[in-house]
């Protein structure tokens, strides 16, 4: 579901959106993925998105009906440009190639073309099976790599600006910026901001911005 409200916000904003990774969890939904959104100013609106999401609904999946919480972790990254200077060792690396397990054809599952990388010094893996050709899906673990690294660093400076002000805030299951509730009432709020609205629906249909806004504003 935040994956198809991710997706709809992208075409109402007129971006890109690109998946680079879909892995179908074992009964129903998505287990993890990797996309790639692209636009005017896309990772500055959608930065403030990084955190556990929270959904209260009667499960479809639940013959007696009942409700059910549930929640999925968000990541953000900026795409990585080579205007910013990231050295990634080889020595520091740990490269696993694989089959691709998506769709694309007879050349998708006859060659390992899908790429695993670790970056071993501090543990950040990246994974692409999207392109075509190892050397291809390497290079973009790279850049999923170095992407990771520069949102490390800038995590940590603002990790030691609150430990100075003494607010040391974790994103962990059980502290979710955002709950999404279809029951028994129709309500998402952003719990960072107390911002809500009452139509579940249209933020399910990408309609987002308000929060997105509400959250910059708590930031200056």
């Amino acid at each position: 579901m935040l994956f198809r409200m991710y997706q709809r916000y992208a075409q109402n904003s007129g971006y890109g959106f690109e998946v680079i990774d879909y892995e179908e969890a074992d009964e129903a939904g998505i287990k993890s993925c990797l996309v790639c959104i692209k636009g005017d100013m896309a990772y500055g609106y959608l930065k403030g998105e990084s955190g556990v999401h929270r959904l209260v609904r009667i499960s479809p999946f639940d013959a007696s009906s009942r409700r059910h919480t549930s929640f999925a972790s968000v990541e953000v990254l900026p795409e990585f440009n080579n205007e910013i200077d990231i050295e990634i060792r080889d020595e520091d690396l740990e490269v696993d190639t694989m089959r691709s397990s998506g769709a694309g054809g007879q050349h998708i599952n006859k060659t390992d073309s899908a790429v695993r990388m670790k970056h071993v010094p501090t543990g950040l893996m990246a994974f692409s099976q999207s392109e075509r050709s190892q050397i291809l899906n390497r290079e973009k673990c790279l850049s999923i790599l170095k992407a990771k690294l520069y949102q490390k660093a800038i995590e940590d400076r603002e990790n030691e600006k609150r430990a100075l002000k003494g607010e040391q805030k974790k994103i962990e299951w059980g502290s979710q910026i955002r709950s999404y509730v279809f029951c028994p009432y129709t309500l998402v709020k952003d719990h960072r901001t107390n911002y809500e609205e009452g139509n579940v629906d249209k933020v399910m249909n990408g309609e987002i911005s308000n929060f997105l806004f509400a959250y910059l504003k708590s930031q200056i």
